[in-house]
């Protein structure tokens, strides 16, 4: 009998801890699965950023790159004896100063290293000066130093221009000043302590250099070009009423931001393929702002579009709703609408291929003539007939439509300016 109610109980006890078994796995089974598809989107979203741009791929790789190079500085030992724990100092200068495009690479390294350097030398001198203060003046005149270098550099931040260009180069000097002044009044040999920053500071931007140049380099003036073709392009689009035309201008109004910060890296870039020296940047930022600006009214029209749509009103203006208007007047001014769009949707794709491609604009636009006598004709039709000017939505509609033909010529201006300043820079491929 107790063979047989031991086996029993194991038998019980089998049962029991398989029960609890599984019902663990059917509690874990939901988070598990949750944490699958968690994992799938998110794959899925990094490849998605990866196709997108594969710059970015080879940027990660770069910085993986530089990285390892720098660590070098820190592994091989004759290397490491002449810097001391200050090697690290060019591993955290890569982590900093790497950056996506050549130029902002550039800005950051040449800002960190020239910051390094005019601090570190204003340090060791308001060092040299303080130490005349004696053993009691010393710390004191150390403190006002700090005080009196730290807020000038931060009030200069306020100034428009160095917030612009050299905000991150104030903000490291601020740093290694306060560093080197404050542990001037411990460190026994500052000039060899100041000395040893600036050295690896310069090392880490060196490496950085070396693979944002030569190593798969993308260039923060030619994506600025590209950005400004692409924008005519989508202004073009939108006229063409292509695929969700509706909100294809709403890249453009979103643009200033990153045309500003590429304008500004583009400026420290050396030369490289067909942008030199003293290439006209500013005029880029120019052509932008006009792009801009027509893209808002572009906005106001999409939303008169939409209300259209949604009235089921038409391009023809249906004489019944408006028995005073003169039926061939309305179909006048849907012709003079429509050729005023296709005109100014082929006059932006010529400007986009002239800028894409940095050739000479055509003296005589023949497009941008005909949309602004489409333009002209409007507003001499709209003029005649009282009733129809009363039509509020065409005269909104067509009013707009008019005003972004006039726009378009000022954008066909200063694509001519910027071509014209290519060619005095002897940059325009003829």
């Amino acid at each position: 009998m107790e063979p047989q109610m031991t086996e029993s109980n194991n038998g019980g006890a089998g049962e029991s801890a398989g029960g609890f078994l599984s019902s663990c796995r059917e509690l874990l089974r939901p988070a598990v699965d949750r944490l699958g598809c968690a994992v799938a989107r998110f794959s899925g979203k990094l490849a998605r950023i990866a196709r997108d741009d594969p710059r970015r791929v080879a940027h990660s790789l770069k910085v993986g790159l530089a990285l390892t190079l720098v660590s070098v500085f820190y592994y091989v030992t004759p290397l490491f004896n002449g810097w001391g724990d200050s090697t690290i100092w060019a591993v955290i200068t890569v982590v900093f100063v790497m950056e996506f495009t050549v130029g902002a690479m550039l800005s950051k390294g040449l800002n960190r290293v020239l910051a390094t350097l005019a601090a570190g030398s204003l340090a060791v001198g308001a060092h040299l000066v303080a130490e005349l203060g004696g053993e009691n003046g010393e710390p004191i005149l150390l403190a006002v130093f700090v005080f009196l270098v730290a807020s000038a550099a931060t009030f200069s931040r306020f100034v428009p221009e160095v917030k612009a260009r050299y905000d991150y180069g104030v903000i490291i000097f601020i740093l290694t000043f306060a560093m080197v002044a404050v542990s001037s009044y411990r460190v026994e040999d500052l000039i060899e302590f100041a000395h040893e920053r600036v050295t690896t500071i310069a090392v880490g931007v060196a490496t950085c250099l070396f693979t944002t140049v030569f190593v798969c380099p993308v260039w923060a003036g030619e994506d600025l070009h590209n950005l400004t073709a692409g924008n005519l392009d989508k202004l073009a689009e939108f006229l063409e009423e292509g695929k969700a035309f509706l909100h294809v201008y709403k890249s453009v109004l979103n643009s200033k931001v990153r045309e500003d910060s590429l304008s500004t890296f583009a400026r420290w870039e050396p030369i490289h393929g067909k942008f030199g020296f003293r290439h006209p940047w500013n005029q880029y930022q120019e052509l932008g702002t006009l792009c801009r600006q027509c893209a808002s009214s572009m906005e106001a029209l999409a939303s008169c579009v939409i209300i259209l749509k949604r009235s089921q009103v038409t391009a023809k203006i249906p004489t019944k709703l408006y028995p005073a208007a003169n039926p061939d007047l309305c179909l006048k001014i849907g012709a003079a609408c429509a050729a005023m769009s296709s005109h100014s949707a082929r006059a932006l794709r010529g400007l986009s291929l002239t800028v894409r491609t940095m050739t000479a604009p055509s003296p005589t636009n023949s497009d941008m003539s005909a949309a602004t006598k489409a333009a002209s004709d409007f507003r001499a039709a709209f003029s005649e007939d009282v009733a129809l000017s009363q039509a509020m939505h065409v005269a909104v509609v067509a009013s707009l439509l008019s005003d972004i033909v006039v726009q378009i010529e000022r954008i066909t201006e200063s694509t001519n300016d910027l071509g014209s300043v290519w060619l005095s820079c002897g940059f325009l491929r003829i």
